[in-house]
């Protein structure tokens, strides 16, 4: 039994016993606490093998943090979840004419379209794909990038990107949000700005001679309208891409679609019945076209 002690004290207590001396101090002094088991202590889940991390220190300051271990590994899994965070505003906000998707490679970069009703622009689809800093929310305003450079003051005629510094000049954490970038992306082609700009020749021609620039417009979105049903440029299952009409793969889309409306006898009573949300053919009036006459 006396062995059997001895084993059991060397095992749990490891080469690094304190003699008796040091375990009990001198006068005054604090009597040292024993070693704790590793296994007591509570630790953090581990980080997968395969994880890619997104961002990287870019200054100092983050660098010094990243000298944490807990932040250097867990940091990037907090801005995919901020930014995902940020893209569930983005539906909430409901944003006219514009759809936006992130990519299935990075969280940093989305890709959206633009469509323009009305307007100098009208019948435009402007494809694009925001770029978001990978010190996201602390540093500068994500990038909006136009797949075809559009004709447009603001916008640059040769790497097609939309001038976003001039309104979000200090991006401001928990206070300027992504879809506010995508409202004033969105904005431009209805309130053209011709100060400081990124294209000055559109410029000139908005201020001096609007008929050339309404041209210019006209030829500018054929162009990016000839280039829905291209490739994307990008190598991502999530990029947008448009496909021509296709009877054999789109047709029956469209039957479900149209037949999934509701017959008014199956709507709760004293429901009305304002008819389908569609344009009446040759009308540009919203909510033109009924296909039942109001219930009361």
């Amino acid at each position: 039994m006396k062995n059997v002690a001895s084993l059991w004290m060397t095992t749990t207590s490891g080469p690094s016993m304190r003699s008796d001396s040091e375990e009990q101090g001198g006068p005054g002094e604090q009597k040292a606490s024993p070693v704790r088991p590793s296994f007591g202590k509570k630790q953090l889940p581990s980080i997968p093998k395969n994880a890619v991390p997104i961002t990287k220190p870019s200054s100092p300051a983050s660098a010094a943090q990243a000298t944490n271990g807990t932040h250097a590994s867990y940091g990037p899994f907090y801005l995919e979840y901020s930014l995902l965070a940020e893209f569930t505003l983005v539906i909430k906000q409901k944003l006219p004419g514009i759809y936006v998707q992130p990519s299935y490679r990075s969280a940093l970069m989305w890709f959206g379209v633009i469509f323009i009703r009305h307007g100098l622009y009208q019948d435009g689809v402007f494809k694009f794909t925001v770029y978001i800093p990978d010190n996201y929310p602390d540093g500068e305003c994500p990038r909006v990038v136009f797949d075809i450079p559009v004709f447009h003051p603001l916008v640059d005629p040769v790497s097609g990107e939309l001038d976003v510094r001039r309104v979000f000049t200090k991006w401001r954490r928990n206070h300027n949000h992504i879809w506010q970038v995508l409202m004033y992306a969105r904005t431009v082609f209805y309130k053209i700005n011709t100060m400081e700009p990124l294209n000055p020749e559109a410029a000139v021609l908005y201020d001096k001679d609007i008929q050339l620039f309404k041209s210019k417009v006209v030829d500018s979105v054929k162009l990016c309208n000839s280039h829905l049903f291209d490739q994307p440029k990008i190598d991502d299952p999530y990029a947008i891409s448009f496909s021509p009409w296709n009877p054999a793969v789109h047709e029956e889309a469209k039957e479900k679609m149209f037949t999934h409306k509701r017959r008014p006898e199956d709507l709760p009573k004293g429901l009305q019945v304002s008819g389908l949300s569609w344009v009446k053919p040759g009308s540009t009036q919203p909510f033109s076209k009924e296909e039942y006459p109001l219930q009361t």
